[in-house]
């Protein structure tokens, strides 16, 4: 049984919330590159980068706050699901094509 699951009087531990976490590390930037290489070179894959990709200076929008009827908003959001995309895509959308 590995080390961790058993307690100082050598009684196996039942939860995890037992866990010593005062005698844990974190793991460093280094050591995360490793597992990420070694599992890379193991399993014959690249591991992605999590998260949104960046978006070029064109690309980026402006945050802004704007007041909306919830008629229109309604709309946006059941338009969004039917279409699998957010609301905020669909005004969006709806207002390139206004300027087009």
């Amino acid at each position: 049984m590995q080390e961790w699951r058993q307690k100082e009087n050598g009684k196996n531990m039942n939860k995890e919330s037992e866990f010593p976490f005062e005698r844990a590390r974190r793991v460093t930037p280094q050591e995360s590159q490793k597992f990420r290489e070694a599992i890379a070179e193991q399993f014959n894959i690249k591991l992605r980068k999590r998260g949104r990709p960046a978006k070029n200076e064109q690309e980026k929008y402006e945050p802004i706050s704007i007041r909306l009827h919830p008629k229109v908003l309604a709309w946006a959001k059941e338009e969004g699901n039917k279409r699998g995309v957010g609301y905020q895509t669909v005004i969006n959308e709806v207002l390139l094509e206004q300027i087009s």
